[in-house]
């Protein structure tokens, strides 16, 4: 099985177990499965199109937004996703130290979209952007407007 099917099914795995959790979430667990999982195939095309390692561009996506799903909340859920993706990817056993710091970096600067970071960095922001834009969820700050409007000419 390939890292990227593995950490999928990983995540799905911590999914479960966090969806049993009392506590209220700001999105529905189906939006979040579905947002991250659309985000990592367009993270994959962004990344061979600029040509980043895809593999570690599509993973980076999947686990983008796990602040959210191990907190509930939208509020800080970047920052809160780094050690928890950390985890992920140390408990999947076949990722580098590397890998694994960029990763959860990537995910833990993924909502500041106005700093320009490392390739993987923005190719999380730019995915995170443009599937919420696929799904009509509104774009409230104007660096996300900016980035959505790069992302769509690159694309499309």
């Amino acid at each position: 099985m390939n890292r990227v099917m593995k950490v999928e099914g990983l995540l799905l795995e911590k999914i479960r177990y966090y969806d049993d959790k009392e506590f209220e979430r700001e999105y529905p667990i189906d939006f979040e499965i579905v947002h991250m999982s659309s985000s990592a195939a367009i993270g994959r095309i962004l990344a061979k199109k600029r040509g980043v390692n895809s593999e570690i561009a599509s993973i980076a996506c999947i686990l983008h937004d796990y602040g959210r799903i191990v907190t509930g909340l939208q509020e800080n859920h970047a920052s809160a996703a780094y050690e928890p993706v950390k985890s992920i990817l140390e408990e999947c056993g076949n990722f580098t130290e590397e890998e694994i710091e960029t990763i959860a970096t990537a995910a833990k600067n993924h909502s500041s979209k106005n700093i320009i970071g490392e390739p993987i960095d923005e190719i999380v922001k730019d995915a995170d952007v443009f599937d919420c834009w696929q799904y009509d969820i509104p774009m409230k700050r104007p660096e996300q407007k900016i980035r959505l409007e790069k992302v769509i000419k690159e694309l499309i």
